[in-house]
């Protein structure tokens, strides 16, 4: 099955950051902690561990996305999303995506992912649907918060974060069934 196109191709370029993590790495297979146990995959949607670096110094604060843009939908997945992360924070632990967010930083919010749930959904693509990518984008800010609530979709976040982006930092891990 063929790649759908990287949806970053088609926002304006911004510099690059650093993001890692103890949990994923780019092209390689997500860890059953990252898999869906929600839609019966068998992990334990479990976010993954985040950290990043260089950041533009006039960062006022940061956005985490996750994005499967091979999901079978037309418009892909959007799998989580935390926003108005405070600027002196460059780190996210593992589970901080749970669905009540206690390990968020202070002022943290998440949205609804596209299974109508907040918090962090691990990866499910359909049996024998080929390899899916994973978008994890640390998008740094130049607004202290984005004027929305907790009620608005992804891609409403993203409307908003669209002339508010300095940098971004990506790592996409991937998984299949």
């Amino acid at each position: 099955m063929p790649q759908s196109p990287n949806p970053y191709d088609f926002l304006p370029s911004v510099p690059v950051f650093e993001v890692q993590s103890n949990d994923v790495s780019d092209g390689e297979m997500f860890s059953l902690p990252q898999v869906s146990g929600i839609f019966g995959a068998g992990g334990e949607d479990i976010s993954p561990h985040l950290t990043w670096t260089g950041a533009p110094e006039d960062t006022k604060s940061y956005a985490v996305t996750c994005f499967d843009p091979d999901a079978p939908t037309g418009s892909g997945f959007w799998h989580w999303v935390v926003y108005d992360i405070p600027a002196q924070i460059n780190e996210l632990v593992a589970d901080a995506g749970s669905q009540d967010g206690e390990l968020l930083p202070m002022g943290a919010k998440q949205l609804k992912n596209d299974a109508g749930l907040y918090g962090y959904l691990g990866s499910a693509p359909p049996s024998g649907h080929g390899m899916h990518r994973y978008m994890f984008a640390v998008h740094a800010l130049n607004v202290d918060a984005l004027p929305i609530d907790e009620n608005v979709s992804a891609a409403i976040c993203g409307f908003n974060m669209f002339g508010n982006t300095l940098a971004r930092a990506m790592i996409t891990p991937v998984y299949e069934q």
